[in-house]
């Protein structure tokens, strides 16, 4: 397979992953009830940062999105490197495997901090970019 098919795949499994993200890591009905005081917590107590007052929800939400843009962004140069000719490709050859080095690293804190859906889509995203890179050479 030609590397423009994995970064076009890669492309759609960032976009995918970006929209399970935001649609799901909001989502607090689905918690166990153990769960439940930690985010009203999380929601109600508030305290002064550089002269905002937030919560932690927050950060919990602010990062969430930041991540999801991030994801979004993700998938446009991917499906732009796609576009992209040969000999100039050729040339991205740090964006090529910053973006496979970087999703790994995701894979891996995905592995140590999360659950497996985020995983199964960081690992296929991971392989999908790599092997895009190497075939781009």
């Amino acid at each position: 397979m030609k590397a423009i098919w994995w970064y076009r795949i890669s492309s759609l499994l960032l976009i995918l992953f970006a929209t399970g993200h935001t649609l799901g890591f909001r989502r607090t009905d689905a918690w166990p009830d153990a769960v439940k005081p930690v985010v009203a917590g999380m929601r109600t107590v508030y305290f002064p940062a550089n002269g905002f007052l937030r919560s932690y929800w927050d950060f919990y939400v602010g990062f969430g999105l930041f991540v999801t843009v991030m994801m979004l962004f993700a998938a446009l140069v991917a499906w732009q490197m796609a576009g992209l000719p040969q000999e100039m490709l050729s040339r991205f050859g740090l964006v090529r495997w910053g973006l496979a080095i970087a999703f790994a690293i995701i894979t891996a804190m995905t592995w140590r901090y999360f659950f497996l859906t985020p995983l199964i889509f960081s690992i296929a995203t991971t392989a999908t970019l790599t092997v895009a890179a190497m075939l781009r050479r």
